[in-house]
């Protein structure tokens, strides 16, 4: 079992900046790989950006690209999703997954392929 809990969510404004965090509890961290998606009202939770589970390979959506960046620190059992230039359709809930794997560079980036889930938080971004 792996349990996920983000925080960082909040008001901006159009062109700000935030930074999300997940803190998991599985003792191996190492084994898994991690992902951040969103869900706009009335919308389909969609995809954001991935990381493998060293860290060393990452997947992003083409409407985040340049500037999300995702992070994890094995150390700390955390991945983070610093999140520059927001603009109003960044405006979602968003939520830490996380799929157990042995494949080193394996990166998913699709819902169907993780097993755990954060809470959410919501990011809102005023234009």
């Amino acid at each position: 079992q792996v349990q996920l809990v983000e925080s960082g969510g909040g008001l901006v404004q159009a062109g700000g900046s935030l930074r999300l965090a997940c803190a998991a509890s599985r003792r191996t961290f190492t084994q898994t790989a991690m992902g951040w998606f969103r869900q706009a009202p009335g919308k389909e939770r969609e995809f954001v950006a991935a990381i493998n589970w060293n860290g060393r390979g990452t997947n992003y959506a083409n409407s985040v690209k340049g500037r999300f960046t995702i992070s994890r620190d094995n150390a700390k059992n955390t991945v983070a999703l610093q999140m520059n230039s927001l603009k109003p359709e960044d405006t979602a809930v968003y939520y830490c997954a996380a799929r157990q794997t042995s494949l080193t560079f394996a990166v998913f980036s699709a819902t169907s392929q993780y097993d755990y889930w954060g809470q959410g938080t919501q990011v809102t971004v005023s234009s």
